[in-house]
């Protein structure tokens, strides 16, 4: 059927007020040059996808309700559909939805309490943050302004302590905070926000420079448009403890990192300062020799991916978000100048991988191995949560996490400095400013956020062309992960050694 919803310039949601709260520039972007939006990465679409699949797994706590469709039909339809429900006397709606001074509208969860009609705005979250409240006080202010009384205004939330245990428990699983009497003390201000909006979208594109606001609460989705004008090397690019304030300096007219007083910079700065005179990379030989004394035969390099993102518990015994371990890629050096032996694991999708995982690491894994990893407290982390979970392999998992030595560490203490690291110690940044060949550029999973979101994507893939494709994608990411770190590892001994 035709869509004939309404492409009113003025005309409003919810999630365009929010934006509108946090920049009116951004608000007329969207309604005027949508086109100069970024593009949207992986991660951010795996987030909208979880806050959609956590909304509707939260229709579980007032069950039995009818769903008002976005798709299948127009605004006008969606509206008759919320009324014809309403007046028909059904107690629960999914997607109700509301127009009211300019404003559409579609409520997560619309319920018929004891005390009148209910509203449960429904967010994937463990707690309740200022930018919600925004989001229910505009709901608000569009239902009761359509005539219908609201007894109740509701958050409903993850609750982070929840522990799986069977199938979800969604009345254990989420939490209810009812924020009424503070949604009902925003409405002047709802009033006089969407007056001022109004007011701005009938005239030209506010001019409004970047600032704090860019990212907070969200990261704009005109970012890459607004920023264009930022060269590299910029004051926005200074990094770690004792950085200053970029936006005082930028107000000032101050933009490159070269035209900061170096009084008002710490150590690190000047060094990232320093370094970008230089061609070659800046080496403490002294601390980094220190550091390579302390590992020995057979080197291990050892990197793992887990689960990200996941407010709903996918296995037993886990809580919302837990990161579980599904892959490991493990480089194993038997003697200096040896070709480095390669093992790894990538679980099937679909159930719990934790056990497999930990035998296959425990079978592969050198005894009296050194286990060299990049931050590794995220491995000892998981490691330690392996050994809760499996008591029987903690001797052996707390025997191997004192064999962990951090390749990072050099790195972070700027012991070793480059300036194409941009202030960063990320293996990400220091891999290819040392070994210019091999990067993560280009690489259809190339960040851990991203290795998670594409194992989860096979949960239920029938077709085995794409498992086999995302497969080999996970498996050449994580092998990357480990083979840089040998790599590294060689840059680091050749600086020292030749430097001698």
């Amino acid at each position: 059927m035709p869509d004939n919803r309404t492409n009113n310039n003025h005309s409003l949601s919810k999630s365009l007020y929010v934006k509108g709260l946090q920049c009116h520039k951004s608000l007329w972007l969207h309604k005027n040059k949508p086109e100069l939006k970024d593009k949207v990465s992986v991660t951010q679409q795996a987030t909208f996808s979880t806050g959609t699949d956590v909304g509707i797994l939260a229709q579980q706590l007032f069950p039995g309700g009818v769903l008002v469709p976005f798709e299948e039909l127009s605004y006008e339809d969606q509206i008759s559909m919320t009324e014809e429900a309403i007046a028909s006397g059904k107690r629960t709606i999914y997607e109700a939805t509301f127009r009211f001074d300019g404003i559409f509208m579609k409520a997560d969860i619309l319920h018929r309490g004891k005390r009148g009609w209910e509203l449960y705005e429904v967010k994937s979250s463990t707690g309740v943050k200022d930018v919600y409240m925004d989001d229910l006080a505009i709901q608000y202010y569009v239902i009761t302004g359509s005539g219908l009384k609201l007894n109740r205004s509701s958050l409903v939330h993850i609750n982070n302590k929840y522990v799986r245990n069977g199938e979800i428990d969604v009345n254990e699983l989420f939490a209810v905070a009812d924020l009424t009497t503070d949604i009902m003390s925003m409405q002047k201000d709802v009033a006089a926000n969407l007056k001022a909006m109004k007011k701005m979208l009938a005239g030209k594109m506010p001019d409004i420079d970047i600032g704090p606001h860019c990212s907070d609460p969200y990261e704009c989705a005109f970012s890459g448009h607004c920023w264009q004008h930022i060269p590299k090397h910029s004051v926005f690019d200074f990094a770690d403890i004792g950085k200053p304030d970029p936006f005082p300096l930028y107000q000032q007219g101050i933009i490159l990192m070269k035209d900061v007083s170096r009084e008002e910079l710490g150590w690190r700065q000047k060094l990232q300062l320093d370094a970008m005179k230089m061609k070659k990379v800046i080496v403490e030989e002294e601390k980094v020799k220190t550091f390579l004394d302390d590992l020995w035969y057979p080197l291990c390099f050892l990197d793992f991916e887990t689960t990200y993102m996941t407010p709903v518990p996918l296995f037993e015994g886990t809580s919302p978000n837990k990161q579980v371990p599904f892959q490991y890629s493990l480089h194993v050096v038997d003697k200096q100048g040896k070709k480095p032996r390669h093992f790894e694991f990538l679980a099937e999708p679909g159930k719990d991988p934790r056990k497999d995982f930990l035998n296959s690491l425990l079978e592969n894994l050198p005894a009296d191995g050194c286990i060299v990893a990049w931050n590794q407290n995220f491995e000892i982390s998981r490691l330690k949560e392996l050994g809760a979970q499996f008591p029987r392999k903690q001797k052996k998992i707390a025997a191997l996490i004192e064999h962990f030595r951090d390749l990072m560490t050099p790195f972070k203490k700027k012991d070793i400095y480059h300036r194409d690291f941009d202030g960063s110690y990320s293996i990400k940044a220091v891999l290819p400013a040392l070994i210019p060949d091999l990067s993560y550029k280009g690489m259809p999973v190339s960040n851990g956020e991203e290795a998670s979101i594409a194992w989860l994507s096979l949960w239920g893939e029938t077709d085995k062309r794409k498992v086999q494709e995302t497969r080999q994608q996970l498996l050449d990411y994580c092998c990357l992960d480990t083979l840089a770190m040998v790599k590294i590892l060689e840059v680091m001994r050749n600086l020292t050694t030749t430097r001698a």
